[in-house]
């Protein structure tokens, strides 16, 4: 009878210890062609359009990052990804998406980010009132601002829509609001260098 237990006791930690193993196994898909490596440090008043930046490269975009924002790793939904890091460990984030077709339009998509900074939505008639144009190389963007300065940690939104051949391009960089605030200038130089590659 002691063995019998034994045996259900020895099956039962191999059973436990097998599933635990499987748990932690995760599996990733990284397109080989993008680094993860951050940007390599340029020197003072060097031109940022000419500094490589290994995830630079989208279907039909290129654009060239300021040497401070440290690229990350790519994700299955983001063509470019980069970390701003400011004072006492506060971070930003800039992501980098395009989709077929215009996603439901500027104002849907610039609803979704107030939503997510927890703001109301505007309306059709404000739109315009709410976005600014950049010229880019080429490409003419929609920017906009927003800030929540009423919750608990005040968040703040830069972003801009541009649409290139049948796709709609997003550029959002979202976090604290006065780390986003001093980064402003940083984003629209950044716009800038945005270009368009027919194929």
């Amino acid at each position: 009878m002691c063995i019998r237990y034994a045996s259900l006791f020895a099956l039962g930690s191999l059973l436990l210890f097998t599933a635990c193993r499987e748990a932690k196994v995760t599996s990733y898909r990284v397109p080989k062609e993008e680094s993860t490596q951050p940007v390599p440090s340029a020197t003072e008043g060097s031109d940022m359009a000419s500094t490589a930046v290994p995830t630079a490269h989208g279907e039909g975009l290129s654009w060239s990052a300021p040497t401070s924002w440290e690229t990350m790793a790519p994700t299955s939904m983001r063509k470019g990804s980069y970390l701003i890091k400011g004072p006492d460990g506060a971070t930003a984030d800039l992501s980098i998406t395009a989709f077929p077709g215009d996603v439901g339009g500027d104002l849907a998509n610039i609803n979704r980010w107030r939503g997510q900074i927890k703001l109301e939505p505007i309306t059709a008639e404000s739109l315009s009132s709410q976005v600014t144009s950049i010229n880019a190389q080429g490409l003419t963007l929609k920017s906009i601002e927003m800030a929540n300065l009423e919750i608990p940690e005040p968040q703040r939104v830069l972003g801009a829509i541009v649409g290139f051949e049948g796709n709609t391009w997003f550029f959002k960089l979202t976090g604290p609001e006065a780390l986003v605030a001093n980064e402003k200038s940083s984003f629209i130089a950044f716009l800038e260098t945005i270009k368009g590659h027919s194929h």
